[in-house]
Order: structure tokens, then sequence, then C-alpha cells
């Protein structure tokens, strides 16, 4: 198995692309600490990676708190360990999110909380336990519209990501001699709950899809396939990278006339 005698946590675990990782790491072999602020659909997770055979532990976390970040590696490490995966994928996507003058002030804070400050406040204490384990790999959620903008605009959504993007890097540099390895998934459009509630007019899933070349919204599962190569030793020499898994949306982003 691809992630045998490895431990990983990973937020945002109870749905889209943080659930199908958990229970795919899992039958990889790994331990995992299913975080997430939602307990029952956390909890059901939990269940379902038991039910194959894994071994896996509830956390609840609000990721933009340092304390429950904290707290989320120091539970894991007493669990299992250690810590050898960290994938730090939970966000929001505000439907109230718009261009710049639309979207409010408590909008763009509450996305920068949660899906760029989230993100620093994981590394901040993972990258502790991981010395301490000698090493690992960090998987950051990004997302295309980081790197090429959105058709429809979402500006805190964008701008939190294309912080991810840069942070990733960063601290790619910083820990690379440490055997800590740092890197930003960016998935293309998704058919996840978290998108179809903001693209929630056909107008709007359209205006998407135009852009994709495959013609379609991709799949959590896709996204969990490629986090499985990061978080796994067959991406030992990879770091600091914007891996993108988007359906070719960034070969061919053109706004249309």
């Amino acid at each position: 198995m691809r992630l045998s005698n490895k431990v990983a946590l990973i937020t945002g675990a109870s749905s889209g692309i943080g659930k199908e990782s958990s229970l795919l790491f899992a039958k990889e072999g790994a331990k995992i600490a299913v975080v997430d602020i939602n307990k029952t659909e956390g909890q059901k997770v939990v269940e379902e990676i038991k039910s194959i055979k894994g071994e896996a532990i509830y956390i609840n976390a609000d990721v933009s708190k340092a304390d429950d970040c904290r707290s989320m590696i120091e539970k894991t490490e007493n669990q299992f360990g250690k810590l050898s995966v960290l994938f730090n994928n939970a966000g929001i996507m505000d439907s109230r999110d718009d261009d710049s003058q639309i979207t409010e002030e408590d909008v763009w804070d509450l996305t920068m909380a949660i899906n760029l400050k989230g993100v620093f406040l994981g590394c901040k204490y993972g990258i502790a336990a991981m010395r301490r384990n000698g090493g690992g790999s960090i998987i950051n959620t990004a997302s295309f519209v980081g790197l090429m903008g959105a058709a429809t605009p979402q500006v805190a959504y964008t701008a939190s990501k294309g912080g991810v993007i840069a942070l990733t890097r960063e601290l790619s540099v910083i820990h690379a001699r440490e055997n800590i390895r740092v890197n930003a998934l960016c998935p293309g459009p998704l058919r996840t709950e978290l998108l179809m509630k903001f693209l929630d007019t056909e107008a709007k899933k359209n205006k998407r899809l135009i852009h994709i070349p495959m013609g379609r919204f991709g799949e959590a599962k896709e996204m969990a396939q490629a986090a499985l190569f990061l978080a796994s030793d067959e991406s030992s020499y990879t770091t600091g990278t914007e891996f993108v898994v988007d359906g070719g949306i960034t070969s061919a982003y053109v706004t249309p006339e």
C-alpha cells in the first residue's frame, strides 16, 4: 500500500475532497485524523474508515483558531505517535462573495480566516510535528482561480487561494532540507457541494463549463487521487509546486465574446 506506516491529518474531512481523501488514504494504509467542524459528518467518515478495517479518529477543530490547530496536531500525535502527512484542505466559498464593489468586508475576512489563515496555522503547528517525525508531506488545497482568476466574480476566494499558493512556495523553500515537502493542489471546477452552492443557476454553471476543455466538472475522487500522489513517497522529489488538476481549464482559459 502506498501510505503504509503513515499518519495523515486531513482538514475539511467530512465532505468533498477531504472525505474522499480520508477514505482513499485509509485504503492505502494511512492512519487518519479526520478534522472538521461538523461532528456528525466527521464521525460518519471515521465509521466508514473503520468499516474497511482502517484506523481513524475524529477531531473537532475550527482551522481559523490557533488553539484548535495546535490541539488537532497534539491529538493526532498523542493517538498515533507522529504526523507524516498534513492535508490543509478546509475551505469555504461564500455565496455572498462577488466583485470588489459588492463583496462585504465580513465576507472577505471570514474567507481569509479559513482559507488562508487556516493553512498558515496548520503549517505553523504541523511543521513542528513533522520535524519531530524527521520529515513529511504537506498538501495545501488552493485552486486554479489562484493562478488564472475566475469567470464568475469571487474576489475573496480567489485572493485567498492565491495566498495559499504563495505561502506554499515559501514554506517549500524554507523547509526543503528538513525533508518536509509542501505542495499546493490546484483543482479545477468540481462537482462538489461547495461549488454547486456557489454556481447556483444553470447560467453560472455554463459560464464555468464553457472554459473547461473536457466539458465537465471534476469529481472529488479525482482530487483525492492527486493528493495521494503528493502524500506518498512517489512524489519524494516534488515540492513547491502548483499541482494543477483542472480538466485543461488553465491551458485554455479565455473569456468568451
